[in-house]
């Protein structure tokens, strides 16, 4: 699924849309985001030397987690509602190329409760245990 596609399922849209394509499967899908440097939370995180922030590699874990609810017909806002054991292992620098990883652990009503991670070139960067609402309507 490319952006225009990500765009048809999430609310977000630039400069906070941090997905550039996903591939869907039962319970899980594999997100990618090509950090380009330009982006406005790297403007001032760190001059001269670029590093994205975790909380932003938590919004692109939570981004991906969302379209896990594809298929519910409806317009929805996701609302994140919680991060257990977020962890950071690795920074982040323009170039790089994102895959988060995340997998469905539990849905308990319109609350979905996920595993994700983040990884450049095989290397775990971030991971946490994420939970997110969904607000259906406009």
């Amino acid at each position: 699924m490319d952006r225009a596609a990500i765009k048809g399922i999430l609310p977000h849209r630039e400069p906070m849309l941090l997905l550039d394509e996903v591939e869907l499967a039962e319970g899980s899908v594999h997100g990618r985001y090509t950090v380009r440097g330009d982006e406005f939370f790297l403007q001032g995180h760190f001059p001269g030397n670029p590093v994205l922030p975790g909380v932003m590699l938590c919004e692109m874990m939570a981004q991906s987690a969302c379209l896990l609810v594809e298929g519910t017909g409806e317009k929805f806002t996701p609302f994140f509602t919680g991060i257990k054991n977020a962890k950071f292992k690795n920074v982040v620098r323009p170039g790089d190329i994102i895959d988060l990883v995340t997998e469905l652990v539990a849905r308990k009503g319109n609350f979905y409760f996920v595993k994700s991670q983040a990884l450049v070139d095989g290397r775990l960067c971030a991971s946490g245990e994420l939970s997110f609402a969904i607000v259906e309507g406009e």
